[in-house]
């Protein structure tokens, strides 16, 4: 026991722990990593002190107006004056309650979502948030005024966008996915027929083709919406990458799962839903938020239809002739707003992967 005891209190020697030794193994262990570091160094040591001077140091925060931006730093008094504009794009002002009521209960069903054990139940919490949100921003019952998606915009416009697109396109995906991967030859070569069209084409196309074409397809009579033929097209487009992502997430799982399935009569959607896909979801989840990030940034290609995202807004801001040269500060603060929600996307992939993992360790 006492040897055991000596080995046990032993401690690692210095020189393999501690930040020294990380540094001196990563960045300068050969002639090639110290180049490439001392490198790195030079070029954010040209970016980032030039950078925190122009944004913060010799920055304007306090104002109302160009005037007030005295110093030959960034003029954050602009974002300040259009951040309603950014936030909600042209909603009437009157009518914002709604906007950050809708976002108040999102919290209050994202919360109840941990609290549910049932699927059903979280399946109906989340559906009631729906159709109560939706019902709020746009209006037209309870007495609420009708805001028309024309005056919708900013922000709100880019998660709105977004999150439609995540949340419809996955079952049309997987739904696809299922059926490249059936042995039934009319349903597989009508989805992989889908998938290498949708892939062969870009996005605005697709939102091109959504808002001239779709139209063509119905009566005169039945109108649709901008907003809502472009939901249907990048809805359509991303599920084709969707199930790209999920067929090669099934194409991972051994055949012995398929034949235990089987060999306990498992029917074809229970041995799908209930063994297979899970399976293969813990597989795609790194690819799936990849794409899922991508669209949302791909979310700015809507303004070429008619439809001003957070982007768009600063655009269509920075041509005010009261803020003229300023719209650097405002491509700044976008591309800040994009990466906290890309981050934050990433971030929470890395809690799912690490939820789901089944590894021993």
């Amino acid at each position: 026991m006492a040897i055991y005891k000596e080995k046990d209190s032993q401690k690692a020697p210095i020189e393999t722990k501690g930040v020294v030794f990380w540094v001196k193994n990563n960045l300068f262990s050969t002639p090639l990593d110290i180049v490439m570091t001392l490198m790195g160094i030079s070029i954010l040591l040209l970016i980032i002190p030039p950078f925190i001077q122009w944004a913060y140091i010799d920055a304007n925060f306090i104002g109302e107006t160009r005037e007030d931006c005295t110093n030959d730093g960034a003029c954050w008094v602009f974002v300040k004056m259009k951040m309603d504009l950014f936030m909600y794009g042209f909603y009437p002002k009157a009518e914002l309650w709604r906007l950050q009521s809708a976002l108040l209960l999102f919290i209050v069903m994202i919360t109840s979502l941990k609290l549910l054990k049932s699927t059903k139940l979280k399946f109906a919490s989340f559906s009631l948030y729906f159709i109560i949100a939706f019902v709020l921003i746009h209006g037209g019952m309870f007495g609420l005024e009708i805001v028309n998606t024309d005056k919708w915009g900013g922000l709100m416009l880019t998660i709105i966008i977004a999150a439609v697109g995540i949340i419809f396109s996955f079952p049309i995906g997987v739904v696809i996915a299922f059926g490249r991967a059936s042995n039934l030859p009319v349903i597989k070569s009508i989805c992989v027929t889908y998938v290498e069209f949708i892939r062969g084409v870009p996005l605005i196309t697709i939102l091109f083709m959504s808002s001239v074409i779709l139209p063509l397809f119905f009566p005169e009579s039945i109108t649709f919406d901008k907003l809502f033929r472009a939901l249907i097209g990048i809805t359509l487009f991303q599920a084709a990458y969707v199930a790209e992502t999920i067929r090669g997430g099934l194409q991972s799982i051994p055949a012995g799962q398929y034949e235990a399935a089987d060999a306990i009569g498992l029917s074809y959607w229970q041995k799908m839903l209930l063994v297979i896909l899970p399976q293969a979801l813990k597989v795609a989840i790194p690819n799936l938020v990849g794409i899922f990030i991508s669209l949302f940034q791909d979310t700015t290609l809507i303004l070429i239809i008619g439809l001003f995202d957070i982007l768009a807004m600063v655009r269509i801001t920075s041509a005010d002739s009261n803020w003229l040269g300023l719209e650097t500060e405002g491509y700044v603060f976008v591309t800040f707003v994009f990466w906290v929600f890309c981050y934050g996307m990433s971030k929470y992939s890395s809690r799912l992967e690490k939820q789901f993992d089944t590894n021993l360790k």
